[in-house]
C-alpha cells in the first residue's frame, strides 16, 4: 500500500472492497477514521487490540500496519477449560480471514491469553494497545485492574493506551455500571492511572448526546444489540449506538 501520509493511507484502508459493508455501515457511529488519528496509531507501528470480537477494527487495523508495521490481536484463549463457545467461534473467524487474503491482511499476529492471567506479549514491545468497548466487561468481572497493568506491561516507555466504551453520567453508582454496561470517565481514568498511566487526552469523537444511558436493557438495549421491543425500534434507531468515551493514556518514559 503506498501512501502519501497516515491520513491518507488510512483513507485508503477504510475504504477498501474488502471490509464487511455491515461493518462500513457502523462508520459513521464509531469514527474510525478519527479515532485511530487521536490514538495516533501510525502504519509503522506494534499495535495490540484487546479482544477484537468479530474483527471490526482488524479489517482495519491489520491492512493499514501490513508493511511496515506489526497487527496483534489479542484474543482468549478457547483451549482453556469452560469458556464460552462464541470465543473460540470468534478466534476461528479471524483466523480464517487473515489466512485467506495475505495480500491484503499480510501476517498479523493472533495472541491467545489467560483472562484469569492477562498478558499480551513481551514487556516493552508494543508502541500502541487499543481496547474498543471491552473495559466494562472487565469491571464487571472484577478483573479490570490486572488487564490495565498488563497493557502497562506490553507498552514501550512513552507507548499508548487507547480506550473507548460506553459512558456512564457521572457519578453513576458502581453496581449501576456494571449492570448498564456504562462507565463512568472518572473510573476509567483511575484504573488506568493506578496502573501507571498517565492521561494524556480526551475526545468527544464518539459521543452521542442523544443517549441518555438509562435504558430497561442497559447498553444492550440500543443498536446494534437492539435487546428492546419492537414497537421500539424506531425510538431507539433514532437514538443510534451508545455514548462513548474516547481517552488517551500514556506510559511515561522514565
Amino acid at each position: 500500500m503506498v501512501s502519501n501520509g497516515m491520513g491518507s493511507a488510512l483513507d485508503e484502508v477504510l475504504a477498501g472492497s474488502w471490509r464487511d459493508q455491515k461493518n462500513t455501515a457502523r462508520d459513521p457511529y464509531r469514527h474510525p477514521k478519527e479515532t485511530l488519528s487521536f490514538f495516533g496509531v501510525t502504519p509503522n507501528q506494534t499495535v495490540v487490540e484487546i479482544t477484537p470480537g468479530g474483527g471490526w477494527y482488524s479489517e482495519i487495523l491489520a491492512p493499514y500496519l501490513r508493511e511496515g508495521g506489526h497487527y496483534v490481536a489479542a484474543v482468549y484463549d478457547e483451549a482453556i477449560p469452560d469458556q464460552p463457545k462464541y470465543r473460540a467461534e470468534q478466534n476461528a473467524k479471524l483466523r480464517a480471514l487473515f489466512s485467506g487474503n495475505a495480500a491484503v491482511y499480510g501476517s498479523p499476529e493472533v495472541r491467545a491469553f489467560d483472562p484469569a492471567k492477562p498478558a499480551f506479549g513481551p514487556n516493552g514491545s508494543a508502541d500502541t494497545v487499543l481496547t474498543f468497548r471491552n473495559a466494562h466487561n472487565w469491571v464487571d468481572a472484577g478483573s479490570a485492574p490486572a488487564y490495565f497493568k498488563a497493557f502497562f506491561a506490553v507498552l514501550k516507555p512513552g507507548g499508548v493506551l487507547g480506550v473507548v466504551d460506553h459512558r456512564a453520567k457521572p457519578g453513576t453508582n458502581l453496581e449501576i455500571q456494571k449492570k448498564s454496561g456504562y462507565l463512568t470517565e472518572a473510573l476509567v481514568i483511575e484504573l488506568a492511572q493506578n496502573a501507571g498511566f498517565q492521561l494524556e487526552g480526551k475526545s468527544e469523537v464518539n459521543a452521542n448526546p442523544k443517549d441518555t444511558a438509562d435504558h430497561p436493557n442497559g447498553v444492550w438495549t440500543l443498536p446494534p444489540a437492539n435487546r428492546h421491543d419492537a414497537a421500539d425500534d424506531e425510538k431507539y434507531k433514532a437514538t443510534g449506538e451508545s455514548d462513548r468515551m474516547t481517552l488517551r493514556f500514556v506510559k511515561p518514559r522514565n
